[in-house]
């Protein structure tokens, strides 16, 4: 498996959110994750309901069978010092250029030098090594830009071979880019079961490709759970009522039993609610409909695809632990079929 694992997706498929469970996935069972955000939002720090990241590697959680999950916010600017410090060793002129804002300006006119100074801190997380030779960190998760964005963010020779073609900085993105075009990568794309998510990863991962940057998966994220079934689903799309009535009375039994506020003795609370419902329930086979399609043009990209179910409520600390559990189960599944596959 892949030991640097880049998310993207388009904006509101939850990308933030799928890449803190991957990292807590990951770490089961005593591994090491590292958390990365590039684009200064905090979204990691409130999803695991902690105080803003600073600019160092902090402990943020601990995942099933002990594994450790660390997070860092890597600033552009701050990463600029340390670089102008690695090589130039400038020390306090470097915190002066960033009084007079030459750092900004800089990472600002240059958005090259800006994304290899944020793809360079996490590619030199993953290739870190303690004192006996083990890699501090078995797994790095980068929360990476928009779909849009995540193939110039990441081919950064690119971006700075009008910046420099020799010299550290070509040194550097030189260094980024073995890492990212390694096996050590995958960059895997979040998506909603709608069409234009669905085609921003097709067109992403055609950008990747075209780019030579390695492909990962796709995560399906915010399925809506199946609870009529298809005799019922007709029955919605064609407003036929007495039908309707015993599916959702159903429905009503499943969703109670869930809750815990009992299951079939109160299902008949259905049938007054039948008419103001139906029209929901109408919508939600087209709806459905309309998943069936994006699922089918998802399996059409041949990569490997995991799915994630909606969480009602929103996704508070435990709906991204029982995330993080799911991912782990279908990475398990995955891995069998492979290898059930090669040797057959």
């Amino acid at each position: 498996m892949s030991r640097l694992h880049v998310v993207s997706g388009k904006g509101g498929t939850g990308k933030t959110t799928v890449a803190a469970a991957l990292a807590l996935a990951l770490a089961a069972e005593g591994k090491r994750a590292l958390l990365v955000e590039v684009e200064g939002r905090q979204g990691i720090a409130q999803l695991f309901e902690a105080e803003a990241l600073p600019y160092e590697e902090r402990k943020i959680a601990v995942a099933p069978g002990g594994g450790e999950v660390y997070a860092l916010a890597i600033d552009a600017e701050r990463a600029l010092l340390d670089y102008l410090q690695m090589f130039y060793k400038l020390g306090s002129a470097g915190r002066a250029l960033k009084k007079i804002g030459a750092i900004d300006f800089a990472t600002t006119i240059a958005p090259g030098l800006r994304d290899v100074l944020l793809t360079g801190k996490a590619c030199e997380a993953v290739r870190r090594k303690d004192r006996t030779g083990r890699f501090v960190y078995d797994y790095v998760v980068m929360d990476a830009p928009p779909t849009g964005r995540v193939t110039r963010f990441l081919n950064v020779n690119d971006e700075v071979a009008g910046l420099a073609r020799i010299g550290p900085i070509h040194n550097q993105a030189q260094a980024v880019m073995r890492v990212l075009k390694s096996p050590e990568t995958a960059v895997h794309f979040v998506t909603l079961l709608e069409e234009m998510p669905v085609q921003e990863t097709a067109d992403g991962i055609a950008e990747l490709r075209a780019a030579g940057l390695p492909v990962g998966g796709v995560v399906i994220n915010m399925v809506r759970p199946e609870i009529l079934d298809e005799t019922a689903v007709e029955a919605a799309a064609n407003g036929r009522r007495p039908e309707v009535a015993r599916a959702l009375a159903r429905a009503l039994a499943y969703a109670l039993e869930r809750t815990g506020s009992g299951g079939a003795r109160r299902a008949g609370l259905a049938e007054p609610l039948v008419d103001p419902l139906l029209r929901q329930a109408r919508e939600h086979t087209e709806r459905l409909a309309l998943e069936h399609r994006g699922r089918a043009d998802v399996a059409r990209l041949g990569l490997p695809t995991y799915e994630l179910e909606l969480l009602g409520d929103g996704v508070d600390l435990a709906g991204l632990y029982r995330m993080a559990r799911e991912l782990r189960k279908q990475f398990a599944r995955g891995e069998a079929s492979e290898r059930q596959g090669v040797s057959g």
